[in-house]
């Protein structure tokens, strides 16, 4: 199935605000490199009308598997903090190499962000 998948890319701004906005991709190309991806999902919330510019010029630099069609979801409001080697994407492998199918939700955060989150994993209202 090579008319490309629809991938919901959650653009995370804030773990402990669980501040995130999701941005849906039709057509993508799941035999495209992660690197490949995530410029291409940069590009185009650059310009994407509709989102505060906060999200639009926010440092993301990783991506990790949230939610895959017809699995189990987190009770996370933001996206699990578990599975990190198995979940996050990884630089050289095809988004198919990393599990990624059609309908699968990825989050898009920094990592330093989400590495301070992990250590300290409070929420503020």
């Amino acid at each position: 199935m090579s008319s490309g998948a629809v991938v919901t890319v959650r653009l995370v701004r804030s773990f402990e605000h669980r501040n995130f906005k999701p941005v849906v991709f039709h057509g993508v190309s799941l035999e495209q490199t992660v690197q490949d991806f995530i410029q291409m999902v940069q590009n185009d919330i650059a310009t994407r009308a509709g989102l505060p510019p906060p999200f639009r010029k926010y440092g993301y630099d990783t991506m990790k598997i949230v939610h895959q069609a017809h699995g189990a979801k987190t009770n996370e409001l933001v996206m699990s903090l578990d599975d990190d080697e198995k979940l996050i994407l990884r630089d050289g492998q095809t988004l198919s190499d990393c599990g990624v199918a059609n309908e699968t939700e990825l989050a898009f955060f920094k990592r330093e962000d989400y590495s301070l989150f992990k250590a300290n994993p409070k929420t503020v209202w």
